[in-house]
């Protein structure tokens, strides 16, 4: 069986691909827990709501217990009132979970492998966007690979200067090759990533 290839856009080469890290099976339920783990890690679970102890006011009883006709009510902070507190309302909490060295492997695999598949993961040189950031060139290049929208490119941290040509295009996302998650490639319609990056990716998958 053929090892996976990459193409190096604007040079017509072409990378051979780790097979272990870009020749896996697709595993959805894993890819799956990885992703919510991910996006549950993102949320920041400040939500707070106050419960009749804790709204101000409603300290004496609106009216006597008996003799008005009215219901009978011990304070205006109760939850049947308007202004009163919330029953069971959300308080702060976390909201991640732990999943497995070895599935959160596999789920990287999975979605590197996906992409290699497709062919919608390829190869930059970041050379000549270090010197000279060019936005303009850089939509060249993508326009030229002809991918649809909602490309992630992939960049190790010495080569943050090459993000500057990347940031401000449209559905484009720049992410350092440690940070990259599999929700952010499930996310993407394909990948461009520096060989230095893909060196980091693979290690990870590995």
């Amino acid at each position: 069986m053929a090892k996976p290839t990459a193409p190096v856009l604007g040079a017509g080469d072409t990378v051979t691909l780790d097979d272990a890290a870009f020749g896996a099976d697709f595993h959805g339920p894993l890819v799956h827990e990885s992703v919510r783990a991910e996006l549950n890690a993102r949320r920041q679970g400040t939500h707070a709501t106050k419960t009749r102890g804790q709204v101000s006011g409603g300290g004496s009883k609106p009216w006597r217990q008996k003799g008005t006709g009215r219901a009978r009510a011990g304070s205006t902070r109760s939850p049947l009132w308007t202004g009163g507190g919330t029953v069971f309302g959300p308080q702060p909490r976390r909201y991640t979970f732990k999943v497995n060295r070895k599935e959160r492997r596999a789920a990287l695999r999975s979605a590197l492998s996906l992409h290699a598949g497709r062919d919608s993961l390829a190869v930059l040189d970041p050379a000549p966007f270090l010197e000279t950031p060019s936005t303009k060139q850089a939509a060249q290049l993508l326009a030229d690979w002809g991918q649809p929208k909602g490309v992630l490119v992939v960049l190790t941290d010495e080569e943050a200067k090459a993000a500057l040509s990347f940031r401000n295009l449209d559905r484009v996302s720049v992410l350092p090759a440690a940070a990259v998650g599999v929700a952010d490639l499930v996310g993407a319609s394909a990948v461009l990533a520096s060989r230095a990056a893909l060196d980091q990716l693979t290690e990870r998958a590995r």
